[in-house]
């Protein structure tokens, strides 16, 4: 199976496309996080799975008769078992598609990343279906609330943070780039092709997420969490519609612990281990385009549980 690598540059164009300011990624501040254990920066879980979403269209389009019926939702789950660092080999390996024809009609494919020695970094799925997977009742705020607010602003009482976007597609472009995909399956100017990444427009949720702990007062340095799981699910049909310049609405509740209860993300306190914090995408007009859950863990817990199981934190 042959081996795909991320250079440095690779992650400084993702994260600038994307906005991503954590400093895991940051060649200039990675040193600066307490105790941590990668030895130089490391490549952005939303590129990872971006390349995993291509290989799987990839796959979709190999396998003869498979069925082209639109399915209006791509629902994704991820689980990190591990960061990647550049210059590091690593190999994609994409499951055949797994159809449904009954009323629960659908598709599934199976991925898995991995080190040169066998060592996933990633396990995930992509489910294609009739009804979006994850979070399908959140409903969380009345979209028309958002139309007077602010970018960067606590809604209500607090519980929600809105961060703004505006899409383009050097940045979706570039993210691809970024991301080891080539640009022309989703964006060509003389065939009028603009179809930006349902992973490129999910990505956008980490510098929702970064914003909100900003704002909140965390401390990325000293007591930095790292991605655990995405589960995401996307409208298509929204997605498919998406333009150079339209805004996006992001909306992020308060983070809850493992035990469903609120967390303060500035001071944390022991049961922080595991945050999950719940997002939900709005377009302009205020249709639901994404919903997803994201967990994160708290990196010092990681690698305690590591030094305990005598296992390697990379």
């Amino acid at each position: 199976m042959p081996k795909d690598q991320f250079h440095q540059l690779h992650i400084d164009v993702a994260r600038n496309a994307t906005d991503d300011f954590n400093p895991f990624h940051d060649p200039h501040r990675w040193q600066n996080i307490r105790d941590n254990p990668y030895g130089g920066p490391i490549v952005l879980g939303f590129q990872l799975e971006s390349l995993a979403d291509y290989r799987i269209e990839q796959q979709h389009a190999s396998e003869s008769g498979l069925d082209v019926v639109p399915l209006p939702f791509s629902n994704y789950e991820f689980h990190f078992a591990s960061a990647l660092s550049p210059e590091e080999p690593f190999t994609v390996q994409v499951g055949r598609t797994q159809r449904k024809r009954d009323k629960a009609a659908g598709r599934t494919n199976r991925v898995v990343m991995r080190r040169a020695d066998g060592r996933p970094i990633i396990l995930g799925n992509r489910r294609d279906g009739l009804e979006p997977r994850f979070l399908p009742d959140w409903n969380p705020v009345d979209p028309s609330q958002l139309q007077g607010a602010s970018d960067r602003s606590f809604l209500s009482d607090g519980g929600l943070f809105l961060k703004r976007k505006y899409l383009n597609t050097s940045n979706g472009k570039n993210f691809l780039l970024g991301s080891l995909v080539d640009q022309y399956h989703y964006f060509d100017e003389l065939d009028e092709r603009v179809s930006f990444p349902p992973v490129f427009v999910a990505s956008l949720i980490s510098c929702a997420l970064l914003e909100r702990g900003r704002a909140e007062g965390c401390d990325f340095e000293d007591d930095p969490h790292v991605y655990a799981s995405h589960r995401i699910s996307i409208d298509r049909r929204l997605q498919g519609a998406l333009r150079s310049n339209n805004r996006v609405d992001v909306v992020v509740a308060a983070p809850t612990s493992r035990s469903g209860q609120p967390v303060n993300t500035a001071h944390p306190g022991e049961d922080a281990a595991l945050l999950c914090h719940r997002c939900i995408m709005f377009t302009a007009g205020g249709e639901a385009l994404l919903r997803c859950e994201v967990q994160t863990a708290r990196l010092r817990d990681l690698m305690h549980d590591e030094e305990k199981n005598g296992a390697s934190t990379e």
